[in-house]
């Protein structure tokens, strides 16, 4: 078989002609036609001045979109499409990274809000899946030429968002948090078999240090573009210095026949040699770090026990790193945040250590793993665990609150406990949007959701996004289409699940 291809091309600024004209040069060297429905998928997890190097800069997808048109005479359909962070309505997302804009200014391209649209069942066959099927949005499933545009970024739960990690923004709210836990890295390579990119072009002109949401930026100078995401994240992976194997999520695609990791079956071209693109990478962080760490020498003092797995030690999917990305939300919208923060102690998972606790300071039991007998401050606490199997997680009849039942609910829980020292916190995850707003609480803190230089924008987008959502739900009833495999899916040699050829699919 043909090596897989990823090139590593010089792009100094972010100038939408000169990214079209890499573009379109990879295209050609890969052999690539886009056609039928093409579908770019870039990472705007977050936007706008707060989270500047967060996101797929539009002038980026701008560049790939000339370049997909001027190689697409037989496309019937140019889209952009993403669900970014949960509680976040991807309209807010894409007015603040300027999206709209930037489609306007290419012409023909649709822009669909995955959280706004019917979500389709794929069914999953192969072995060690977390669950028999996965949920999609229906401009995913009926991509005949799908595009994933990421950025170059860290992770503090995954190591490094690259191709294969981008795909968690396939999901919408409900379907997304469900395993996004301690089988996280699980739960990105079963996402795999929903389809495979044709053409994948990553945003390293400035890549995102450190973290995801709050990244530091770090200068690359590179587009990488590639026809396999496994090896394509492969030497992604070692430019920053990252063995591939030591990320689940990559390993196990590997493992499971998605591509390759060794360098030798990777054909690597382009104007930058891997070498040069490794001494300009040489002190990137990647971020992972546990919770206990992140917070040491601060006001907040963290403990983690394992979560309910028998074989990892720390949820690196879930709460902990939720809570590390909730306290950089804070730091950039308010510099005195640290300061703020009375000292306070969050604990996760199952800890059967002490807790050095002085009277008065609050305790913070984090997510429903969370579990714990023993004395604080004096008194003896016993936390029981309200961890549900996710074998009892029914993904059809999941709800996920919106943001501002979340700081309705937040609110509350802080109220019945404003006398208790001791609370907790149910959820799996609690998500980051929920930890911003208990800090906010316990700081008396600005609240990044009511910030006055976005809400008008904010609350105008939610109530779009929910009128929208509602007029769907009364227009279009659900309903059950057999047929035809669609196309796009994703076995790892055809580009297809295994033994899901004329399947049937369930549109809820």
């Amino acid at each position: 078989m043909t090596k897989p291809t990823v090139i590593l091309r010089h792009c100094g600024d972010y100038d939408p002609h000169r990214i079209e004209k890499i573009a379109a040069d990879g295209l050609d060297q890969m052999g690539l036609q886009p056609h039928g429905r093409t579908l770019v998928k870039p990472n705007v997890v977050a936007s706008g001045e707060m989270f500047p190097h967060a996101y797929t800069r539009p002038e980026f997808v701008e560049g790939i979109l000339r370049a997909l048109k001027s190689r697409g005479s037989k496309m019937r359909e140019l889209a952009v499409g993403e669900r970014s962070g949960i509680t976040m309505p991807t309209r807010f997302a894409f007015k603040y990274a300027g999206y709209y804009e930037m489609a306007k200014r290419v012409g023909d391209v649709k822009l669909y809000h995955f959280d706004e649209h019917t979500q389709v069942e794929i069914p999953l066959y192969h072995q060690g899946r977390l669950r028999d099927s996965f949920f999609t949005p229906e401009p995913v499933a009926k991509a005949d030429f799908f595009v994933n545009c990421p950025k170059f970024k860290a992770h503090p739960w995954t190591t490094v968002t690259f191709s294969m990690k981008n795909y968690i923004g396939i999901q919408d709210d409900r379907h997304r948090l469900i395993d996004h836990d301690h089988a996280l890295n699980y739960k990105v390579a079963d996402l795999q078999y929903i389809t495979q990119p044709q053409f994948i072009a990553t945003d390293a002109i400035i890549a995102g240090e450190g973290r995801m949401l709050t990244p530091l930026p770090y200068r690359l100078d590179l587009i990488a573009m590639g026809n396999n995401q496994v090896a394509f994240d492969s030497v992604c992976c070692h430019i920053i210095g990252v063995d591939p194997m030591s990320v689940d999520h990559i390993r196990l695609a590997h493992e499971r026949g998605f591509g390759p990791i060794d360098l030798d079956k990777i054909n690597i071209c382009g104007d930058v040699p891997l070498e040069e693109a490794q001494e300009r990478a040489q002190d990137f962080e990647v971020g992972l770090i546990r919770v206990e760490e992140y917070f040491k020498d601060t006001n907040i003092q963290a403990y983690s026990g394992p979560p309910p797995s028998d074989v990892d030690e720390y949820c690196w999917g879930g709460c902990p790193g939720a809570l590390e990305e909730a306290i950089e939300i804070l730091r950039v919208y308010d510099k005195t945040t640290d300061e703020k923060l009375p000292p306070m102690h969050i604990v996760f998972g199952a800890y059967d250590g002490p807790l050095d606790v002085k009277a008065g300071e609050k305790v913070v039991f984090m997510g429903d793993c969370a579990t714990f007998r023993g004395k604080i401050a004096g008194n003896n606490v016993e936390v029981e665990s309200l961890y549900r199997d996710r074998s009892e997680i029914d993904p059809k009849n999941f709800n996920v609150d919106d943001i501002f039942v979340k700081m309705a609910k937040v609110e509350t829980m802080l109220l019945k406990n404003r006398n208790n020292d001791v609370m907790r916190i149910a959820g799996c995850p609690v998500s980051v949007a929920e930890q911003v707003l208990l800090l906010v609480k316990v700081a008396q803190t600005k609240n990044p959701y009511l910030d006055p230089k976005q809400v008008i924008g904010f609350v105008s987008c939610y109530l779009s996004m929910r009128t929208r959502t509602a007029l769907k739900r009364v227009l279009q009833q659900p309903y059950q289409r057999s047929g035809p495999t669609i196309r796009g899916d994703a076995r790892p040699d055809q580009n297809r699940a295994p033994d899901d050829a004329d399947r049937d699919l369930e549109w809820v």
